[in-house]
């Protein structure tokens, strides 16, 4: 019998993505753990936390003594959000010397807004991956896997049909997800606000489930896990989406995206429709069930990135 390939990903649980890829590679019969510099207060799952407290020196000593004891029971290395277990000059030469391939997956905010330049040190990596096509904007070479969860998992809890509907909204940040203007929009409408910030994932996705209309950001031109989270539920996002996206995206994957488009300016309209259209809600609620299934469940994550490694062996 073949021995199971041996996947590392390291060194960030960035909004629990690494995690759920390691659970879904593991289903699939492949031995992958994460490997951590520190656990997230939100997101703190991983196998191995390095816990690199201390300067600089003992920092660097955490992550080498890891990196040596990985290696060898390591046949791919997969980082995340622009880091790696040790300096980015000595860890790509490293690992060819060693004969062991490199995934650099690029999660949205380390890469928005740089310039290629910036970015070129990636190409030491065997392959670079984005979460959507509008990250591939900035790394137009990069292999494109979305995000994934265990939307099997997730018991739908389709929007009401209310005349006053709850609208939700989970700032990571406010200023980058346009919550101002969320804020302001409800308040013109009348509208209840659900405003869900530094609160454990487990509880917070409790909130999500009484939520009638979700609104994601307004800057950023695609949407993050949040929004996948509640589109399994069933619920009727609204984001800010850039339009070239979009048509990649469907061409891609064969499937409308559901989410409703919404810039600053346009919010309150909206809003406004949703609002007036309690059917439309419930319809579109369905629509982000069956699209989280078709592009973001984690059995078909596996599958992409299975494929991924198998191009690099």
């Amino acid at each position: 019998m073949p021995r199971p390939l041996r996947i590392t990903h390291c060194p960030v649980n960035t909004a629990g993505i690494p995690w759920a890829n390691v659970q879904a590679l593991r289903e699939r019969g492949v031995d992958a753990r994460l490997v951590v510099f520190n656990r997230y207060r939100l997101h703190p799952e991983a196998d191995v936390d390095l816990d690199r407290r201390g300067g600089l020196v003992r920092q660097q000593l955490t992550q080498w003594r890891a990196f040596a004891q990985l290696a060898p029971r390591t046949d791919i290395f997969h980082f995340y959000f622009g880091l790696t277990l040790v300096p980015k000059s000595v860890q790509f030469p490293l690992l060819r010397a060693l004969r062991k391939p490199s995934v650099m997956h690029f999660l949205g905010s380390d890469i928005r807004g740089r310039s290629p330049d910036e970015l070129a040190w990636a190409d030491q990596a065997d392959a670079v991956v984005v979460g959507s096509y509008d990250a591939a904007r900035w790394v137009p070479e990069a292999h494109v896997i979305p995000p994934g969860i265990d939307v099997a998992s997730i018991e739908p809890a389709p929007p009401s049909t209310s005349p006053r509907p709850v609208v939700l909204h989970a700032p990571s940040s406010r200023s980058r997800k346009g919550t101002a203007e969320v804020v302001a929009a409800c308040e013109q409408l009348g509208l209840e606000l659900d405003l869900v910030e530094g609160v454990d994932h487990r509880a917070a996705f409790e909130l999500y489930r009484r939520a009638d209309i979700v609104v994601d950001q307004l800057n950023a031109g695609w949407y993050g896990v949040f929004a996948i989270e509640t589109m399994a539920l069933g619920k009727p996002v609204v984001t800010f989406l850039h339009e070239e996206a979009v048509r990649r995206t469907e061409a891609a994957f064969e499937v409308e995206v559901p989410i409703v488009p919404a810039t600053k300016e346009t919010l309150v309209d909206v809003l406004q429709r949703l609002v007036d259209e309690p059917e439309e809600r419930v319809r579109i609620g369905a629509a982000s069930r069956a699209y989280a299934e078709e592009v973001h469940d984690l059995s078909h994550v596996a599958d992409r990135l299975l494929d991924l490694y198998a191009g690099l062996r």
